[in-house]
């Protein structure tokens, strides 16, 4: 291994020392302006300033290769960012929420910085969250061979969050090439380091873990900041493996504008940061050792003074995000099928194919049509297994471990890498079984809220292209964690496409057209109906349906059942019943598609009822059918001939003794009897 390159005082290049102190005074000079925007009104509502952070800042920013590596700075990352070459303009642009700014127009906290085209990503506000996204990309990275490294920053108290834990042992257990940098100024806002762990060291935590380097350095300290990760980086790119940096800082100001740190930090605590600020400690080595001039100094002074000045003017005159712009990159435009517009086929013939054959077999269609796909999950595939339902059943044999591949038991660190791996290039699609049944998703949803809101967040710069599968729903005598739904909860977050077949062609379908779109989908599938020959059909190789395209699996003319998932197929029954027994001629709405909704088929076929019926497996209260029924009532009111009633499970978890499921799902009894006595309006 060859040794890096040493920074000395004495050693280092004037032109470069002169630099960093360029680049520090500039972020100090903006760093200490920034709240005077909030007094006057004009933004930087949310500032974090990092004044004590100077050393290992100006090294994050130095070891970064834009365009090549990919680094997650956190809130309080100014000078990082200045360091990895954002302008002044950029950053004041970010801090009071112009319409140009690069992270994300003003969609986002100011101090959450980013230049998507140089590999700078703009991270949630869920401190930490980013470490997945660095592993994440971190994966793409070593898959790829492309020689970068994926940086991660936070601050000391984010590493309590568990998908820390998560992001550092899935990196050491994976050797991604991935630096984590623990800024430790001590305080988590006001809570102090020794209310967060027992460790002096945050970084000390993880010295157990195998294939990982942990580094400490004096993160005030310029010269051991870059010696630190200048070591960092060339020992991830030669041995393979991640490395942890662990600066220690010192907090000169609040945590941030809205607090008040002389309400828990005493006076001689403050009076030893100031006395140990990092760009003043600087500023008197580069005169002692006759680096630069006092002269020298003053002029850079005087020359960042003048540009702060000029990109204010510049930033100011900047435009505001437009409020009709809200609805700009909800979501990303999804693949629009070209043979199959309206998701129907006339395949007749032929053996029908079972709904875990039909995703099985799309999946390998896929990954064969597009190279860039991968799939991760628990249970995925070890030997012959193929999850626990054999949904992937084949599919490491046919294309390798490298691109289907088992996840630990970490519902975060499953899609939290999809979303980190999909950010190394728009051509890659991640499948994910977001956890083994849906009713453990729920260890994810940080992650779910995050990779929701990331393509509105950035500003259409960053598509999460992810699909997360999950076996949903009960009928199986599954009980608490094995049988519930979630769709409704879910749904109630934008950003992401939800969709849930009832049959084989459609769940082919659905699933070819998601792994084609650009941007997240939720694929729910109906686990009762993975082998019930109810759910089989023939299904066209080539078959897509598009999002948002409801199906009518039954013209009627007396009442319309609107309904999805397991509830599809009973409702069918009901209305063949209903019609054999006399009593009613009914129209069975499938929707397919739960965001986007096809609003116009529900409406149209409302319209010619005049009776609705909203049919799920979920709990009737606060359902998704709760919508589809607001939406009857406010846009068919005038067409309607009765209420608009609805039949779900009860207000309860669902039990696992079959006597209790049956109790609480809803049945082809309880859809009739409904029916009945909405068709007596």
């Amino acid at each position: 291994m060859s040794i890096p390159k040493t920074y000395t005082i004495k050693t280092t290049d004037k032109e470069l020392l002169l630099k960093w102190y360029k680049l520090m005074t500039l972020g100090r000079a903006i760093d200490n302006k920034a709240p005077n925007y909030l007094k006057q009104a004009i933004g930087w509502s949310y500032h974090a300033p990092y004044a004590g952070h100077d050393g290992i800042q100006l090294a994050i920013g130095q070891i970064f290769e834009k365009n090549k590596d990919h680094m997650f700075p956190y809130y309080r990352d100014m000078l990082t960012n200045i360091s990895a070459g954002l302008s002044a303009e950029e950053i004041i642009l970010n801090g009071i929420s112009k319409a140009t700014d690069l992270a994300s127009g003003g969609r986002h906290m100011s101090n959450h910085f980013g230049k998507p085209e140089w590999n700078i990503h703009n991270v949630s506000s869920a401190t930490g969250n980013h470490t997945l996204h660095a592993a994440g990309v971190a994966r793409a990275i070593k898959y790829y061979n492309s020689g970068a490294i994926a940086i991660s920053s936070q601050g000391e108290s984010s590493v309590s969050e568990g998908y820390v834990y998560e992001a550092i042992n899935g990196a050491s257990r994976e050797q991604l090439p991935v630096l984590f940098v623990f800024q430790d100024n001590g305080y988590g806002i006001s809570v102090p380091k020794k209310d967060q762990t027992a460790n002096r060291k945050v970084a000390d935590n993880f010295r157990g873990l195998k294939h990982l380097r942990i580094i400490h350095c004096n993160g005030k300290d310029v010269f051991d900041s870059m010696n630190a990760m200048t070591e960092a980086k060339k020992h991830i790119q030669e041995k393979g493996e991640p490395v942890i940096v662990q600066a220690n800082c010192v907090r000169m100001h609040s945590h941030s504008n809205s607090d008040r740190h002389e309400l828990y930090r005493s006076e001689n605590e403050m009076s030893y940061v100031r006395e140990y600020d990092p760009l003043a400690k600087y500023r008197r080595l580069i005169l002692r050792y006759k680096r630069a001039t006092e002269e020298e100094l003053q002029a850079i002074e005087a020359e960042v003074k003048k540009d702060v000045k000029a990109a204010h003017k510049k930033a100011m005159a900047a435009p505001d995000p437009d409020p009709a712009s809200i609805f700009d990159f909800v979501m990303p435009e999804a693949h629009q099928p070209e043979k199959y517009t309206d998701g129907l086929h006339d395949k007749k013939e032929g053996e029908p194919v079972k709904l875990v054959q039909a995703i099985n077999e799309t999946l390998k269609a896929e990954f064969r049509h597009n190279p860039d796909t991968f799939i991760w999950g628990q249970d995925m595939a070890n030997k012959d297994k193929g999850g626990i339902f054999n949904v992937s059943k084949g599919m490491q044999q046919e294309f390798g471990e490298k691109r289907v591949f088992n996840a630990p038991i970490a519902e975060d660190y499953i899609l939290g890498t999809a979303n980190g791996f999909s950010r190394f290039d728009e051509k890659v699609r991640v499948v994910v079984e977001g956890a083994e049944f849906a009713d453990y998703f729920w260890p994810a949803m940080e992650q779910y809220v995050d990779t929701s809101h990331d393509y509105w967040r950035s500003n259409g710069a960053f598509s999460p292209n992810v699909i997360i599968r999950l076996a949903s729903g009960g009928y199986i005598g599954g009980g608490l964690y094995h049988s519930q739904n979630i769709e409704a909860s879910l749904a109630a977050l934008p950003g992401v496409r939800i969709v849930y077949p009832s049959f084989a062609d459609d769940a082919a379908g659905l699933l070819r057209t998601a792994m084609r779109s650009k941007g997240p989908t939720v694929f729910m599938e109906p686990k009762a109906l993975y082998n019930d020959p109810i759910a089989a059909t023939p299904v066209p190789d080539d078959f897509e349906v598009p999002f948002g395209k409801a199906r009518v699996r039954k013209e009627g003319t007396d009442l319309s059942i609107i309904t999805y998932g397991n509830t599809t197929h009973m409702a069918l029954e009901v209305a063949e019943r209903l019609q054999k027994d006399g009593v009613a001629n009914v129209e069975v709405i499938d929707i397919r598609s739960i965001v986007p909704l096809d609003k116009e088929s529900i409406l149209e076929s409302v319209k010619k009822t005049s009776k609705a019926l909203v049919v799920h497996e979920d709990k009737t209260f606060a359902g998704f059918g709760g919508e589809i029924s607001s939406m009857i009532m406010e846009e068919a009111f005038e067409y309607l001939d009765g209420p608009v009633k609805r039949v779900g499970s009860t207000f309860t978890p669902v039990g696992f003794n079959r006597i209790l499921e049956k109790a609480i799902l809803p049945n082809t009894d309880k859809i009739y009897n409904a029916a009945v006595e909405l068709l007596k309006f």
